[in-house]
Order: C-alpha cells, then sequence, then structure tokens
C-alpha cells in the first residue's frame, strides 16, 4: 500500500506489516496507512494478521511528532486511541505477529488485538510511559485494566514494568511464544482457524462481549483529548 505499511492478500487472509524505521514509530502517517489496510481488509472479508519488521513489532508513538508540541501530542494520542479502539471492535479476527520488542504504543497495539503470538528472544514489551515522565493518559489506563491480568496491571500501568516474551504471556500482552522461525507459520495457521469461524457471530460476540468497555474507551478518549497532561 505505502512505504510505511504493505497490505498483502492471500486466501482470505490479509497480513498487514509496518515498516517505519529502526523503532517501528507509529506516526500520524502510519496510523493513515494502518487505518486504509483496515478498509481494505474490512472489504476484502479478510482475517488480518498484524505485525511488524524483524526484531521489532512497534517501539510506540514517533517521539519527534510528540515533541513538536502539546497540540500535537494530543493529535496524536487522540489519533492512536482510536486506532486502538477501532482494532478493538474490528469485525474481523486481528492476529497479532508480535515480530520483537513492542514498548508503548506497540504494546496497547498488542492489547486490542484479538490473539497474539510473540517470539523467544531478548526482547522487551510493555508499557514504559512513567519511567519516560509521561502521565499515562485515561484511554491507555483503559485499554490496560481490559486486557492485562489483574496482578500485572498495577506493575504495568503504575510501575512501567517491562516484560521478556514469557512474562508478557504470564502479564496479558501475549497468548503464546514461538520460536523466531515460526512466528509466520504460526499466525497463518491461526488465521485459518480463525477463517472456519462464522464471522457474523464473531463481529456480533465481540461486540456485545465489549460493549460497556468500548462505550468507557470512547468516554476516555474524550476525556484525554479535552485535558491531556502527558507531560
Amino acid at each position: 500500500m505505502t512505504d510505511l505499511v504493505n497490505y498483502q492478500l492471500d486466501d482470505g487472509v490479509a497480513t498487514i506489516t509496518i515498516s517505519n524505521g529502526k523503532a517501528n514509530a507509529l506516526s500520524p502517517a502510519v496510523f493513515d496507512a494502518l487505518n486504509l489496510a483496515l478498509d481494505r481488509a474490512e472489504k476484502d472479508r479478510a482475517v488480518v494478521i498484524l505485525t511488524g519488521q524483524p526484531g521489532i513489532f512497534s517501539g510506540g508513538y514517533d517521539l519527534k511528532e510528540m515533541q513538536k508540541g502539546p497540540d500535537e501530542a494530543t493529535a496524536m494520542v487522540t489519533t492512536g486511541s482510536r486506532f486502538t479502539r477501532r482494532l478493538a471492535a474490528f469485525p474481523m479476527p486481528i492476529i497479532g505477529a508480535c515480530s520483537g520488542h513492542a514498548i508503548a504504543k506497540g504494546a496497547f497495539v498488542l492489547l486490542s488485538v484479538d490473539y497474539r503470538v510473540g517470539i523467544e528472544g531478548s526482547f522487551k514489551l510493555g508499557l514504559n510511559e512513567v519511567a519516560i515522565g509521561m502521565t499515562m493518559h485515561h484511554a491507555g489506563i483503559e485499554i490496560a485494566r481490559h486486557r492485562l491480568a489483574p496482578a500485572h496491571f498495577y506493575r504495568s500501568v503504575v510501575n512501567a514494568e517491562i516484560y521478556g516474551p514469557a512474562g508478557a504471556v504470564e502479564a496479558g500482552y501475549l497468548d503464546e511464544v514461538v520460536a523466531p522461525d515460526q512466528l509466520m507459520a504460526r499466525a497463518n495457521e491461526l488465521a485459518r482457524q480463525f477463517k472456519q469461524l462464522n464471522l457474523k457471530a464473531h463481529a456480533q460476540t465481540k461486540i456485545k462481549a465489549k460493549a460497556e468497555y468500548l462505550e468507557l474507551l470512547d468516554q476516555c478518549i474524550l476525556k484525554d483529548a479535552e485535558n491531556l497532561a502527558l507531560m
């Protein structure tokens, strides 16, 4: 689709790959491209595999954009929260194929999809906002609360604890871990399994199961946009 996001459709499975530099940073242009890719996947009625570059799923927001000023930071966080909200309610199944590190917004993306596969190795996953001087936004707190294991919510959100792949499974960022050379094979195996679902029932059940969460997330996104105090 673009140099930043690649879209490949194969037998009802859409693989969306983020490719934006060393940190695979999430910028406004990347979010635009990701939303276009999701539009296409929805039109194609395709199960989605969302992945990154070898060794890095995403290091989070593009800090150059965040540091331009408070208005730019607020706009970026609003865009990012709306994107993860879209992932959480997406009508087709989404598999996160975590190709390495997943920090900050990269971890929030994992917390917003249907199933997550990571890889073995010296990779870091988690929410580092408090460690780098950023007050966690309301939407981020609720995304974490919704998906992280209760024992790890406080450790992740307030203490900014970072996990290796095995710990990330226990905490709730990942569902399983495989060898690096097996990541995409496993993701495609899962996609084939998801294709066997009644996709209408999947979409409707997802919305029912998450109704209160999605309503809360909408409220948080508005609250953050009105009064974001990250720094």
